[in-house]
């Protein structure tokens, strides 16, 4: 994954109401009506917040109707977990470590 979208990703799961999307449409898409009530926010501003997470692909939207519909893209997801698993820190206490810090 490139260094620029892990700073966008990163940038948008920085923002706490960012994170609760994230985290409601793990459990599947959810209407844009169905995020406003949860979050008691203005439409004004969940299109701010759904505009920079899409802008980082960690969702997709699809108009039905006059509502849009959220969910998550997984693909993005998995990189971004990559990127994340293969961080790992060195205990300096810890002189067994094989870490080359």
């Amino acid at each position: 994954m490139e260094e620029e979208k892990i700073v966008l990703i990163c940038k948008a799961l920085s923002d706490p109401n960012r994170l609760h999307i994230v985290q409601y449409l793990t459990h599947g898409e959810l209407c844009a009506c169905n995020l406003l009530e949860r979050l008691q926010i203005t439409q004004p501003t969940l299109s701010h917040h759904m505009k920079a997470l899409c802008e980082a692909g960690l969702i997709q939207g699809r108009k039905e109707g006059k509502w849009m519909h959220y969910a998550l893209d997984c693909a993005t997801l998995r990189e971004f977990r990559a990127v994340i698993d293969a961080l790992h820190c060195c205990d300096a206490s810890n002189k067994n470590d094989q870490c080359s810090c």
